[in-house]
């Protein structure tokens, strides 16, 4: 694939996408710039690369309508371009595909068919509509055309900080990590470019690993945006060439990442787009003395997801812990404890005591206490506190479990 087709396609997205900015984050670090996609039109970078392959159809093709498959973002950017060019579109999505993004991509004149099951199940039923239908496949990210349009992202960031030495993006199926590679390579091949991958689906990261493609099972996860099972064959090849290194990340420094965004850089974003904060938070890659740019690749998270996304972010960074206690089952007891959590600084959220089935004695409980604290140091000087006072408990916080 030719650098070229990324400058053609700058030149058919002027005026039909934003030119979203990137943004000075110092909380992040030295030399750390974000670049915004979740400000894009249809709120994810998905735009650029279905209005470059849809602009290029040929009448025909075109009159035949498209049909296309995605977990919410690219069936957005393909209903939005489709309906600018007067063009019917058909959009096959997984069943469990965030409501704010079903709904977002109807609004912009598509059918909508929900498909049970994985991306992967969508893109196969895709296909089929079009060898049945006739509809013309717009493919997710394995097309040069598609890919070319995400490479658009790549130019905007060189044009705003012409020095930067690494860029890190997320990775589903590769379309612009190949596209956004192929762009910083030819200006720079010194600019170091870092996937970022979910450690539930790690499918481009196992199959650069093996050397082939591979498909892997994957699962549920806060990044939907890029769980896709198998890579592309033209996406798995320019990473392969292009791509410096792939970098895995949990869900719960997603969730953490997204929290931070929110509360630090007033920027809400999806688990994928968080996903490369996330890397850059939990020192997933080498960037000491290097000016790095994340991209935020999307802002489509669904309002149902936040409040579980602040839970986990907030456990995560040491800001909330859960405590089992054993007591007798006595007047008083419960009043020690909120006496010892209140002297200590803890805020309780949450409060209730069950009988202790298992226990030795006929008289225990188990106190399940949630609470407020303000970090590693706080969560160590409360469970202190609750040793001085011989109590006997079990804690959830941060990566420790019951």
């Amino acid at each position: 694939m030719d650098v070229k087709e990324v400058y053609a396609a700058k030149e058919r997205l002027e005026g039909h996408i934003k030119k979203t900015p990137v943004v000075y984050a110092p909380n992040l670090g030295d030399d750390i710039y974000l670049k915004v996609e979740v400000l894009q039109d249809t709120g994810s970078f998905k735009l650029r690369g279905a209005y470059n392959k849809i602009a290029t159809l040929s009448d025909e093709e075109a009159e035949r309508g498209v049909v296309a498959c995605s977990a919410g973002n690219h069936a957005q950017g393909v209903a939005k371009s489709a309906s600018e060019r007067g063009i019917r579109s058909v959009i096959c999505m997984p069943y469990h595909a965030p409501l704010s993004k079903v709904k977002a991509t109807k609004s912009y004149g598509a059918e909508v068919k929900l498909i049970k099951d994985s991306f992967d199940d969508a893109a196969a039923y895709a296909k089929k509509l079009s060898e049945e239908e006739g509809y013309t496949f717009i493919a997710p990210f394995d097309d040069e055309k598609i890919i070319a349009g995400q490479g658009t992202v790549a130019l905007e960031i060189l044009e705003e900080v012409k020095d930067i030495d690494i860029i890190v993006v997320p990775i589903g199926g590769g379309g612009l990590i190949s596209g956004v590679a192929l762009v910083a390579k030819s200006i720079n091949p010194d600019i170091k470019i870092i996937g970022v991958q979910t450690q539930i689906s790690p499918s481009m990261y196992e199959s650069v690993k093996e050397g082939k493609i591979l498909t892997v099972k994957g699962g549920s996860t806060i990044a939907d945006g890029i769980a896709v099972k198998t890579p592309g064959k033209i996406t798995y090849e320019l990473v392969k060439k292009y791509v410096d290194e792939i970098v895995l990340v949990t869900e719960g420094e997603i969730s953490s990442a997204i929290l931070t965004l929110l509360e630090e850089n007033k920027i809400i974003t999806e688990g994928a787009a968080a996903s490369t904060v996330a890397a850059l938070m939990y020192k997933k890659f080498s960037h000491k003395g290097k000016k790095v740019c994340c991209i935020l690749s999307g802002g489509n998270i669904d309002v149902t997801r936040v409040s579980k996304v602040i839970e986990k972010g907030l456990y995560k960074t040491n800001r909330r812990m859960e405590l089992r206690i054993k007591l007798n089952d006595q007047p008083g007891q419960i009043s020690r404890v909120s006496e010892i959590l209140e002297k200590e600084g803890a805020n309780i959220v949450q409060i209730g005591q069950n009988i202790d089935l298992v226990g030795d004695t006929i008289d225990s409980m188990i106190v399940s206490v949630i609470i407020d604290t303000k970090g590693k140091d706080h969560q160590d000087q409360i469970l202190t506190a609750l040793n001085q006072h011989a109590y006997i408990y079990k804690a959830r916080y941060n990566d420790a479990q019951f």
